[in-house]
């Protein structure tokens, strides 16, 4: 009896304890849910704000000349009071040389003057030793407040001429980290912080360091007020009594004699100095960062404990408790039916193994099916492309050629006799000999007539075209092995490259690309390597996307491997090896009759 209570109330505190520390885990890691919830938020907010920076660009990109009234209206029609809430100012800094500055400062202080702001005391004028300067010229909207940095030079500060330059390099957003501290009408001072974006002139190449800094016009930027940007992402969290502090992880360089500012970005318990501040015990912490502009930001939530737990999770650990030490008297009397249950599930179990190893096996049997049509779809679909090349090329590529040659002859008789009808009948001689070149690509992007050449024929006519095509620098290395392949492990090697070289032209934003074809004993191996960007996490596996994976299905159906290595330093290499035993044709050339087509009258 006394051995049965000591179990009942062991049993029963275990419980208790347990219960209370899930509980209190599952506390933390809603939290912790909750936290991020905002951290998503503050980052859309961001998001939203460089949509409004490109926007601001994009006006200036489509017109440089682009007037203070112009930019006051483009201002006025994005309602930024109500759709962005967040945005303190709005302004265009323009990039000028030491010969504009006194027209620059001339304009500037006439609309000054129009707005009833003084004058600045200092002129613009040329700094020894610099060659550039970016003037706010236009600022919105136009109050004291912000009319104050109208005429301000961006490039005066070293740090922030260099983030400007490095901005206007790279084409992308940049902020310094300066603050700007304003009171508003009531509550804490609020820090402002700017976004900054480059802006280039229209109808030139950006493609380089250079010629981006050759087509540099200015750099719009806003200031937006963290206060009103973090109250809105609190807004929505679902409980209250948070506290969320943001503090900027990277220094800002001071100019001589200034002091360095507090890290702290933001302190949502605006309060805390006159509030009690709960123990660190009774509190739930989550730190998490926040990328701004290649800034780290370190957002620190807490919450007292007490605030994420309902009414019932302080009965609950005692119910634990309570059900735990009754359900212990009982614990003898269930053994016994727990270890009959144990041996059914055991056979249940051995029954449910034998159900899915057989499961498992008309899975892969179906599996199998499933390629083996694949295998014969993309056979058709290869059949049905010479079947239309070719039929394209007996009816149309003929009637176009008779065409051409009856215009032909009706534009020689015209010559010298008939001069407009002479001059009708020559264009329409070009406008058939385009058409004919239409029709030659289109039965080319069929299928290619090379392909009847040999493999080494069709990978060379593709690299080259392809090279022609986007410019980048192309190199086929392959010995002099003449490989004898049957149609449809040629067709399918040569699709293998097309889609590869499609990618490399898409995605890899490579320079030069490097085909490899060697033959190894009974392996061919083809391998195709760039010096790109490589791919990204997740690329391969992002749904929509199938060129890789038509590429594994073509090998697979060859019997051959196919492997896939990628870096942002090394680029994409792909590498492709065809067993031959299985795949050789029966003669060096052309593997039958009815697989040939030709188009000697329009090649």
């Amino acid at each position: 009896m006394l051995t049965g209570a000591l179990l009942s109330v062991t049993v029963g505190t275990a419980l208790y304890l347990a219960t209370a520390h899930a509980i209190e885990s599952d506390a933390e890691t809603r939290f912790r849910g909750m936290a991020r919830t905002a951290q998503f938020a503050i980052d859309a907010r961001i998001k939203s704000y460089t949509d409004v920076l490109r926007g601001m660009a994009g006006l200036f990109h489509a017109n440089p000349k682009a007037s203070a009234d112009d930019f006051r209206h483009y201002v006025e029609q994005l309602d930024t009071p109500r759709n962005f809430p967040g945005i303190h100012a709005m302004n265009y800094a323009r990039a000028v040389g030491p010969s504009e500055l006194a027209a620059v400062d001339a304009d500037v202080r006439r609309r000054l003057r129009q707005y009833g702001m003084p004058e600045p005391a200092r002129k613009l004028h040329p700094v020894p030793g610099r060659d550039s300067y970016t003037i706010i010229v236009y600022m919105e909207p136009a109050n004291p407040e912000t009319l104050d940095k109208l005429g301000l030079d961006l490039e005066a500060r070293s740090y922030i001429r260099s983030t400007v330059e490095s901005a206007r390099d790279n084409n992308s957003f940049t902020s310094s980290g300066l603050r700007v501290n304003v009171m508003p009408d009531s509550g804490p001072r609020q820090n402002i912080l700017a976004m900054r974006l480059p802006v280039y002139r229209s109808g030139v190449p950006i493609d380089t360091v250079l010629q981006r800094r050759a087509a540099y016009i200015g750099t719009v930027g806003i200031g937006f007020g963290l206060s009103t940007m973090v109250n809105g992402a609190l807004e929505g969290f679902p409980v209250d009594g948070v506290r969320l502090v943001l503090t900027d992880l990277d220094d800002v360089p001071l100019e001589p004699g200034e002091a360095q500012p507090s890290a702290v970005l933001y302190d949502s318990d605006w309060t805390a100095r006159i509030a009690p501040v709960p123990r660190e015990a009774d509190l739930l912490r989550a730190s998490l960062r926040i990328e701004f502009k290649k800034r780290q930001w370190r957002a620190d939530f807490s919450i007292p404990r007490y605030a994420m737990y309902t009414r019932f999770d302080f009965y609950y650990p005692w119910l634990a408790a309570l059900a735990g030490t009754l359900s212990t008297a009982l614990l003898y009397a269930l053994f016994q039916t727990m270890a009959s249950s144990r041996r059914s599930a055991l056979r249940m179990a051995e029954d449910m193994t034998r159900e899915l190893r057989a499961s498992q096996s008309k899975l892969q049997a179906t599996n199998e099916k499933l390629r083996q049509l694949a295998a014969h779809a993309e056979q058709i679909k290869e059949g049905e492309r010479k079947r239309i090349a070719r039929e394209i090329h007996d009816e149309l590529a003929q009637n176009l050629l008779a065409l051409k040659i009856e215009a032909e002859i009706l534009a020689n008789r015209t010559r010298g006799r008939h001069g407009r009808l002479h001059e009708r009948a020559s264009a329409t001689v070009r406008q058939i000999d385009l058409t004919i070149r239409s029709v030659r690509q289109i039965i080319n992007d069929l299928r290619p007539n090379v392909l009847d050449l040999g493999l080494a024929a069709a990978v060379d006519w593709q690299v080259a075209d392809f090279a022609r095509r986007t410019g980048i620098e192309c190199e086929l290395v392959e010995d002099e092995t003449e490989h004898h392949l049957d149609d449809q492990c040629a067709t399918a090697l040569f699709r293998i490259l097309q889609e590869s070289l499609n990618n490399v032209a898409r995605h890899a934003r490579a320079s030069r690309v490097r085909i490899d074809l060697h033959q190894h004993a009974d392996m061919l191996t083809m391998t195709i390597r760039d010096n790109g960007i490589g791919m990204q996490p997740g690329s391969r596996n992002r749904s929509g996307s199938f060129g890789l994976v038509g590429i594994e299905e073509r090998v697979n159906i060859l019997g051959g491997s196919f492997s896939i290595s990628s870096g942002p330093d090394t680029g994409t290499t792909i590498v492709v090896s065809i067993p031959l035993a299985a795949h050789a044709s029966d003669s060096p050339s052309l593997s039958s009759q009815d697989n040939e087509v030709t188009f000697p009258l329009i090649a």
